[in-house]
């Protein structure tokens, strides 16, 4: 049986029940590369030029981890999954990343995802992908069908239950509602927010000091839209709804008592995107924190950060009482 794997980084955390069911319905086996460690992250920033943000760093890094563990690696190029919505730069161009700083990496199977392009452009490169694995067009149509009926399944139960990526995914076990303090809403993309070796366990350390944590994932895309669209007006970059939408709607809830931005260091979009809904808190009032993240964040400033926000919420809400 072909083994194909996929690295456990940027856009796994949203589409991996899609990406593993249309390569299973092909016949292949899925290898999901281990949880980023202190070795992942060495690898990817040694073969990294600095000025690359953290996450891709970090997605090389459990590209060299998944190298002699299969036959093929997983690494679309997804442009647009929207019209007239666009993707970092780094999105586009990963597979020939991967390529040149893993030369030991086995083949790629890589796909060109664009609506932009049409329906027609879109099946092409679906059909493209899977050819190294199946020459059937019926058999490739079916695959298609589950993934889509997989990746709608798996919104839905992180809206439906609360869960987070990596619950829904299995890769942490499910959390019964907790006595809680405080509820603070995380806004960030997943393999940012979700990477517990990147943000130094953040979502566990908020649990454990007795805040009930809200992520993205949680909020249906219709509401998380409409805040979008109150606050920026229509989207420009892929996936803003997961920082501007996110963010808006979670700081409108009454239940909501505060909201952390979480950022790579050195990304543009996130800088603007952070920003501008830091200045939405500032204008309604609400307490708002943002943590920008590399390779040297410190655990020990992160925590400090975080305990001192935590305070002045709860210094707010007495005196609000």
């Amino acid at each position: 049986m072909v083994r194909v794997g996929i690295p456990r980084g940027l856009l796994t955390y949203q589409y991996l029940p899609m990406w593993k069911t249309f390569l299973e319905a092909l016949g292949a086996e899925v290898v999901i590369s281990p949880p980023t460690t202190r070795q992942t992250l060495a690898e990817g920033v040694r073969r990294m030029v600095a000025e690359t943000c953290l996450p891709v760093k970090v997605f090389c890094g459990h590209a060299v981890a998944l190298a002699g563990q299969c036959d093929y690696l997983f690494i679309p190029s997804i442009k647009s999954v929207e019209p007239r919505v666009y993707n970092c730069s780094k999105f586009l161009g990963l597979p020939d990343m991967v390529r040149a700083v893993v030369p030991e990496a086995p083949p790629i199977l890589e796909a060109d995802i664009d609506v932009n392009q049409g329906r027609r452009a879109l099946y092409r490169a679906i059909y493209s992908l899977a050819r190294p694995l199946t020459w059937n067009p019926w058999r490739v149509r079916e695959a298609t069908r589950l993934a889509m009926e997989a990746h709608r399944r798996y919104v839905q139960e992180m809206v439906r239950e609360k869960k987070t990526p990596p619950q829904a995914l299995g890769f942490s076990p499910p959390e019964e509602e907790a006595p809680h303090r405080l509820t603070v809403a995380i806004v960030g993309h997943p393999y940012i927010v979700h990477d517990d070796f990147i943000t130094h366990r953040l979502l566990p350390r908020l649990k454990g000091l007795g805040v009930r944590v809200l992520v993205p994932e949680m909020a249906l895309e219709e509401e998380m839209a409409r805040a979008m669209a109150k606050l920026d007006g229509k989207a420009y970059w892929t996936y803003e709804a997961e920082v501007v939408g996110a963010g808006a709607y979670y700081l409108d809830q009454e239940e909501v008592d505060g909201a952390i931005g979480v950022a790579a260091f050195g990304c543009g979009p996130d800088s603007l995107m952070v920003d501008l809904v830091k200045r939405y808190a500032r204008e309604r009032k609400r307490p708002f924190l943002t943590l920008s993240l590399d390779e040297h964040s410190g655990e020990a400033g992160l925590l400090t950060r975080l305990e001192a926000f935590l305070d002045m919420i709860e210094r707010k809400k007495r005196k609000c009482e």
